[in-house]
């Protein structure tokens, strides 16, 4: 089961980053790092489960991530088909639903069927949801939820005054989420420091832990060592 901690936060995101650095300390491709990254994200989501948070948020594919090689692209959008296949049953073993936020609809035809197969599968499990941010980007993001509560307003649905952080809220990509949509901690690995367009309204008050440990060996124990860092905080929300 692994160590017992007083404060279990209800959502953790972590940008999973290294994976290149990872392949390149080992003169392997960078492909050969997100298959490592893939296995890492296994564990870490069963293990997570298992301590009872209810949301983990993976930041897997940014909107500008489309800017990398062709080559490197192409692989990445053929990852989800070999995963989900592979992880499916252990999916529905641990009760984990999967989620995604970011626009999906803009991924190729075939890693697309592969996604919405494996949310229409795990979407009657209770458990943890295991939520990929796929072609995100929070400026996006952003921009979107103000569209769309612009319309609601030229529509006469709601009036200016009625616009608040709630509505804002719910209008985002994590709206569907509710009470649990912030985060409670942000991982990043691999010893960058910032957020790389990443849940930017979400992760307000939330807590980050920051590690040089690349992702692809990022194990349980890691995953523990921030969680553990996470109980030693005292969370203020601005207040003293």
């Amino acid at each position: 089961m692994g160590e017992r901690f007083e404060n279990v936060p209800n959502h953790v995101a972590i940008i999973m980053d290294g994976n290149g650095r990872w392949a390149k300390k080992r003169l392997m491709p960078r492909t050969m790092g997100h298959k490592a990254g893939v296995d890492t994200i296994k564990k870490l989501a069963i293990h997570a489960s298992k301590m009872g948070i209810k949301i983990l948020t993976l930041y897997a594919f940014s909107t500008e991530n489309w800017g990398r090689p062709q080559e490197e692209v192409a692989y990445l959008m053929n990852l989800p088909k070999i995963f989900f296949k592979e992880f499916l049953p252990q999916l529905m073993e641990y009760n984990i639903k999967l989620e995604t936020i970011g626009d999906i609809q803009k991924l190729p035809q075939k890693t697309l069927e592969i996604v919405e197969e494996t949310k229409l599968a795990t979407a009657q499990n209770t458990g943890m949801i295991l939520n990929f941010a796929i072609n995100y980007g929070a400026h996006e993001e952003i921009i979107t939820a103000v569209k769309s509560i612009a319309e609601s307003v030229q529509q006469g649905e709601i009036s200016p005054n009625e616009i608040d952080q709630d509505l804002m809220s719910r209008r985002l990509m994590t709206g569907y989420l509710g009470e649990w949509a912030e985060p409670d901690l942000m991982i990043r690995t691999s010893g960058e420091l910032r957020l790389s367009n990443f849940l930017l309204w979400q992760l307000a008050y939330s807590e980050f832990y920051f590690t040089d440990v690349l992702f692809p060996d990022f194990k349980e124990y890691d995953f523990d060592q921030a969680i553990r860092s996470y109980n030693q905080r005292q969370r203020r929300y601005g207040k003293v």
